[in-house]
């Protein structure tokens, strides 16, 4: 039965794998189209239609080069356009150019986030403790809209395997609402347990409604497997369907939440699927780390979801779904922002949020990642806080799960390195935690990779955590995990041999990509 359905499952992603190829067939035959037609039917005018078509490709060039992406980003176009014009000019304006998020724009734009009831005053005695780190939060609350909130209860789980429990617990207890939004959702030993709650919770007449991301899923779920949720009163919803040629393909939904009632949430990077909860071996041992949390912040994550939702769906949440529980908030200690990041807006909240908390640090900056492909800002920030003595350490996976991803992961590893930056590999299999912690003062945990996919075109959703006691938990648990590790660059200079570059180039430059 276990085989049958890996079989299927795979068939099933291949196929629509091999769907997903056949797009970029139309922009190849139009540039043969034209090739062809330059050597017979417009021979005559094969030199002048050249010229014309160089000079349309510099004027194209020029308007990219004006565009405030990313170098690496940037270039790659470049090259893609001046070697073949016609089929570059194409795919960029299918996939690389911003103005095909308009779809989702116009969606998200008619659902605003719902008002968040902020008074100011834990912006306001943040301030007071850390006047710089509150210009920080603010900056980065600005970009994405939300505030700085009083830190709740939170509990840290160093592994998705002490996390599930807890999930099928909170969910039993339901009463109004059980809200999901994961990027992978594979059948299994944790979502089957999962449905079989959510089931008898839709039955009670709870509210059980899961959006996933479509390419996410694309060799994990059917939508015969939507189906059967929908026949059991779970509302289940794909994000960003794949639709031949399509402009958003770029752009998924890479958030990971739980919301209960609107009085408990719980994040990370664990998806559903049997790895993250190391009933599976993939890749080894599966580190990942998420948190639960509590209290009145719980309202930021129902906003992403209730916003997600009410764009992208047809059945509509209320607005008054915000109406939470009264909770006794006097035991906080330290301040949260919680967030998400969108590639529709012009500047990319956690990677900023990351370089502003780089410049700050003064002992320590440390990072769990399971990619490390890095636009230029970010390199500069990681090795200017290196050269300048903070202690820089990076934990990778040991196992990798793509290997020419973690090939090019490798290649960041030579400038990083020099800089004093330390990298480690988990021996026991793959990390796929996303998370920082810096100067016993602040942490971060969510959904957001050190990659370019994450950073620059996914949905993604993040808590930063100041003066709050899970920093203790994660610090605790990244020295635990690193005596787990080997030592990527073990105190020598990275040798670089030509090989070496010239292979390192070449992915550096089709980074944007993977």
């Amino acid at each position: 039965m276990v085989a049958a359905d890996s079989a299927r499952a795979y068939n099933h992603g291949m196929g629509r794998i091999i769907r997903r190829i056949f797009i970029i067939i139309p922009a190849v035959a139009l540039e043969a189209l034209w090739i062809f037609a330059l050597l017979t039917w417009l021979r005559p005018w094969a030199g002048l239609l050249a010229t014309l078509l160089s000079v349309l490709a510099v004027i194209f060039v020029l308007y990219l080069v004006t565009k405030p992406d990313e170098v690496t980003y940037r270039i790659l176009w470049l090259l893609i356009i001046l070697s073949a014009p016609i089929p570059g000019a194409l795919l960029y304006l299918l996939f690389g150019n911003k103005r095909t998020t308009r779809p989702l724009r116009r969606a998200l734009e008619a659902n605003p986030l719902l008002p968040d009831a902020d008074d100011g005053e834990a912006m306001a005695s943040l301030a007071a403790d850390d006047h710089r780190l509150a210009e920080t939060l603010g900056y980065i609350g600005g970009i994405a809209g939300f505030h700085v909130h009083r830190c709740p209860h939170v509990r840290y789980y160093p592994l998705g395997d002490g996390m599930f429990p807890d999930m099928l617990a909170e969910m039993e207890k339901a009463s109004r609402f059980i809200f999901l939004e994961y990027f992978i959702i594979e059948g299994g030993e944790m979502w089957d347990a999962m449905v079989s709650v959510l089931a008898r919770k839709a039955a009670e007449g709870v509210s059980v409604k899961v959006l996933y991301d479509d390419v996410g899923s694309i060799a994990t779920y059917s939508g015969k497997e939507v189906r059967r949720l929908w026949s059991q009163g779970i509302e289940c919803v794909p994000f960003n369907p794949l639709v031949f040629i399509k402009g958003t393909l770029n752009y998924r939904d890479h958030r990971k939440m739980l919301i209960i009632d609107g009085r408990v949430v719980f994040s990370g990077g664990i998806n559903l699927a049997d790895e993250y909860i190391n009933r599976k071996a993939r890749f080894g041992h599966w580190k990942d780390i998420g948190f639960r949390m509590e209290g009145k912040a719980v309202a930021d994550y129902m906003r992403m979801f209730v916003q997600f939702w009410n764009s992208f769906t047809r059945n509509r949440i209320a607005d008054d779904v915000l109406i939470s529980p009264d909770y006794d908030d006097t035991d906080t200690e330290g301040y949260v922002l919680s967030y998400y990041d969108s590639p529709l807006r012009t500047k990319a909240a956690s990677n900023e949020l990351f370089i502003e908390l780089l410049s700050q640090a003064r002992e320590y900056a440390w990072f769990y990642t399971p990619y490390l492909i890095l636009g230029d800002k970010l390199t500069d920030a990681l090795t200017r806080a290196a050269v300048r003595g903070v202690d820089v350490r990076i934990i990778m996976p040991g196992i990798p799960d793509k290997k020419l991803v973690y090939r090019l992961s490798r290649s960041f590893y030579p400038v990083l390195a020099a800089s004093g930056v330390r990298i480690f590999e988990y021996t026991p299999g793959f990390v796929h935690a996303k998370a920082s912690v810096i100067d016993d003062r602040i942490c971060t945990i969510g959904t957001v990779n050190l990659d370019y996919r994450s950073l620059f075109l996914h949905f993604e959703n993040n808590s930063v955590f100041c003066g709050s006691p899970i920093l203790k938990d994660l610090k605790e648990d990244y020295l635990a995990t690193q005596a787990l590790c080997r030592e990527a660059i073990p105190g020598k200079a990275y040798r670089l041999t030509f090989r070496r570059w010239l292979v390192d180039g070449i992915l550096r430059l089709f980074a944007p990509l993977c």
